[in-house]
């Protein structure tokens, strides 16, 4: 390859980048634009060839000099419409019924009717040029089909004037006559040979083909060839340096992934993103965002895609989040991120991948959304009677009359609605029975787990891991499946290994805020809030267990006896056994009669 830049002399410069402007060019090996042998014989064969064309051209091809070319071309514009229309003409003195079959119907014209038509219309270009009529000339001018009005106007003026003198109309001889007199130049410039290097001009072709810059580029091109040999060698021992220096970390990056599971940093980690007071330190540069986002969500990670900015530069990248919780993880927060050359950028959220970070955040999930669908309630009810009072005031004030003007009459009102019914004894019977289950449920569990005594404590963390259970299962079962191929593979690694994340190595790729060493925390605070009396709210919830236990019975066997909820509350007392009957006393005989006198 030879770039222009390797010539000394300027006019074998400017013939190089007369081959690069026509050919094209090829990359040396210090990537400069250049030429090799092909395209030097094909651009100086093109040149010849074309020269040698035009010269060959004898005088009976221009017939009338140098208009002869715009004759020709205007000739071409408009040949095979005026063809057709004098074809048509024949068949229309041939028999008469053809000059109206063969112009354009009613039917055809009707529908031109309902567009917008310009001179430019295909609709209208496909029309004859004229009006067909049996051994009818073609007019120039008027009456002329509006789509060719203007290269018939060219037509006159380039072709018609100088070869059968000035008129508003050419008959079909003449017209075959301006054929016959433009054959042989057509001819002529149909035998134009192929090539780019008409671009260039036929002056300039002269000028290249007169010298001798085809073999001196040759030498130069062969000289370039005689060092190859010695260059190939230069590049191989390139490569084996690379190797030598840089094929152990490719095996640390990409077999073994030593560098990963050290963490030295591996080649595919692009930084580390600071967001929600933790350091992310696996980090992917994102080059398709559709292909990465529909691949990663299998590696089980929970992932976090951000827009990262930096002096009107922008870059996508992914961070997993291994540590923490999720609940201020949303699409929006911004952080900061900081690349290997230790550039920052400015992150923002664009979308999240939702999984699993750890066994902890799973187990307090369930409360979580449970807290969180109740104050979504809360705040529907809020937003929708704040809506009906809006609403109701806004109707008050549009009702009331403005100053000024004259009030207006009051609508006429509506029928009184009936009587309110009273409420069903039935209804109240059956919310009586729901309260009253649920209170049972309620008593037993309460009944169940103070009956277990010193194991009350187990009983509630059971209660506890039968909530939190099925979640923390599932992201046990997901926590085990984290891999890091999908990452990966969507980023264009193939990767065949298993490369697992497990909780612990995951743990260390996140790190939380902590406190530097010798750093203490102030609680002093002379703007806090008055704290809640929380020890009156323990002591309420011990009353409140100590009376419920007491209800049940739990608490009797450790009391006196008036102090028993059974003595106190008889036979209400939920614990309150019935003694067993006492057997009926025998009943004394009656006294004998005495005899009446």
């Amino acid at each position: 390859m030879i770039p222009p830049e390797s010539c000394d002399d300027a006019e074998l410069r400017a013939v190089i980048a007369d081959i690069i402007a026509s050919h094209g060019s090829l990359a040396d090996r210090s990537g400069k634009p250049g030429v090799d042998q092909p395209r030097v014989d094909a651009f100086f064969a093109e040149a010849r060839a074309l020269v040698t064309w035009h010269d060959g051209a004898d005088p009976a091809t221009r017939p009338l000099g140098d208009a002869t070319p715009p004759a020709a071309e205007a000739v071409r514009a408009v040949r095979s419409k005026v063809d057709d229309y004098f074809t048509r003409c024949r068949l229309a003195a041939f028999d008469p019924r053809a000059a109206a079959a063969l112009g354009p119907g009613d039917a055809e014209l009707a529908a031109l009717a309902t567009h917008e038509l310009s001179a430019a219309s295909a609709e209208i270009a496909g029309l004859p040029i004229a009006r067909i009529e049996a051994g009818a000339a073609l007019p120039l001018a008027a009456g002329v089909n509006p789509a060719w009005e203007a290269r018939l106007a060219t037509l006159a003026r380039a072709a018609v004037v100088p070869l059968v003198g000035a008129r508003d109309a050419i008959t079909e001889a003449q017209w075959r006559s301006m054929l016959d007199r433009l054959a042989a130049y057509d001819a002529w410039h149909t035998a134009r040979p192929a090539g780019a290097v008409e671009s260039l001009g036929l002056e300039r072709l002269r000028v290249v083909i007169a010298g001798d810059a085809d073999r001196r580029i040759g030498e130069l091109i062969a000289k370039d060839l005689a060092v190859k040999p010695s260059l190939d060698s230069v590049v191989d021992v390139e490569k084996l340096c690379r190797y030598q220096r840089d094929l152990v970390r490719l095996l640390h990056n990409y077999v073994n992934f030593a560098d990963f599971y050290t963490r030295r940093g591996a080649a595919f980690q692009a930084g580390t993103l600071f967001l929600d007071a933790r350091g992310c330190t696996l980090v992917f540069d994102v080059t398709d965002a559709a292909k990465h986002g529909a691949m990663a969500a299998m590696s089980g990670a929970y992932l976090a895609y951000c827009e990262c900015k930096r002096n009107g530069e922008t870059r996508v990248i992914a961070a997993a989040f291994t540590a923490g919780d999720v609940d201020n993880l949303m699409v929006g927060r911004n952080g900061v991120f900081i690349d290997r050359k230790n550039k920052d950028w400015e992150a923002t959220i664009t979308k999240v991948i939702d999984s699993p970070i750890s066994i902890r955040q799973a187990f307090w999930s369930p409360y979580k959304k449970a807290v969180r669908l109740i104050e979504q309630r809360v705040a529907k009810r809020a937003a929708e009677e704040d809506a009906a009072s809006t609403a109701k005031l806004a109707a008050v004030s549009s009702a009331e009359a403005k100053p000024g003007e004259p009030a207006k009459p009051e609508p006429a009102k509506p029928p009184e609605p009936p009587p309110e019914t009273k409420i069903d004894i039935g209804t109240v019977a059956a919310l009586g029975v729901a309260i009253g289950g649920i209170g049972a449920f309620g008593t037993a569990i309460l009944a169940a787990l103070f009956g277990l005594g010193w194991w009350m404590p187990i009983g509630l963390a059971g209660v506890g891991f039968a909530i939190s259970g099925p979640s923390m299962l599932l992201a046990f079962i997901k926590l085990r499946r984290r891999n890091l191929g999908p990452l990966l593979d969507a980023n264009g690694w193939a990767i065949n290994a298993l490369t697992r994340i497990n909780v612990p190595f995951g743990t260390a790729l996140t790190d939380v805020a902590a406190l530097p060493p010798g750093a203490r925390r102030s609680s002093s605070d002379p703007y806090a809030e008055k704290g809640r009396p929380w020890r009156l709210y323990i002591t309420v919830v011990i009353i409140v267990a100590l009376a419920i236990a007491w209800y049940v019975g739990k608490l009797d066997r450790m009391l006196p006896g008036p102090a028993q909820s059974t003595s106190v509350m008889g036979k209400l007392a939920p614990a309150y056994v019935a003694p067993p009957a006492e057997p009926a006393a025998p009943t004394p005989a009656a006294p004998p009669a005495k005899p009446s006198k």
